[in-house]
């Protein structure tokens, strides 16, 4: 996918986990949490090898329907307390947020976490997006995608890449989370870069090209 003429400023859309922050021991941590509390066994490094999808998608694994809806929210109101210490910043993180501002662009984060908890995420780390849009996850992330005149979506899942397509932007991966190299370009990413420490160099190339 070429790059287009910049015509106007760039704005770069990121996922969070597993792209932007190594949300594992958090998660793995609530879930053990919520185990304790209700006495249902979550094999939560299991859980932890899957993520991407919606919350409820994997409390399905372990709750029965009618209690899905309940336990998620009783997760989300443990998440603060359990999952925001223990989560690091994938390597570059920060980095690659400030090399899309530094060109005056805009830097968004869409995901599909519980965006009051993506924004703490982000707060404790000193990751600072020019916005952060939550509970959007795979094709849904289009309309985030189009409604900020995003040019480039930068993820870890197959459901990032079909998210970036179905917006109709360039769908930059990166293999840090569940998917790896060959299934990201299977499922249609433009470019695939080794991590977030390649992205400072990547973009600017591209804004050199879309310049020129």
């Amino acid at each position: 996918m070429a790059s287009e003429p910049l015509t106007r400023p760039l704005t770069v859309g990121f996922d969070l986990d597993m792209t932007l922050i190594d949300s594992r021991p958090g998660i793995r941590a609530a879930y053990r949490a919520l185990s304790t509390e209700t006495g249902v066994w979550i094999d939560a490094d299991l859980a932890v090898t899957r993520l991407g999808p919606p919350l409820e998608q994997e409390l399905a694994y372990w709750f029965p329907d009618d209690r899905i809806l309940e336990m998620g929210d009783r997760y989300r109101r443990l998440y603060p307390e359990y999952a925001i210490s223990p989560t690091p910043a994938m390597p570059g993180a920060r980095e690659a947020v400030a090399a899309v501002q530094a060109l005056g662009g805009r830097a968004i984060v869409v995901t599909a976490k519980h965006e009051p908890n993506a924004v703490m995420h982000l707060a404790h780390l000193g990751i600072e997006p020019d916005e952060v849009i939550g509970w959007l996850w795979a094709e849904a992330k289009a309309e985030a995608l189009r409604e900020h005149d995003a040019r480039v979506y930068v993820g870890d899942h197959v459901g990032d890449v079909r998210g970036a397509r179905t917006a109709g932007v360039l769908s930059v991966a990166v293999p840090t989370g569940p998917c790896d190299e060959h299934e990201l370009r299977a499922a249609g990413a433009h470019v695939v870069l080794p991590d977030l420490d390649a992205f400072p160099v990547w973009l600017a190339g591209y804004a050199a090209e879309a310049a020129g």
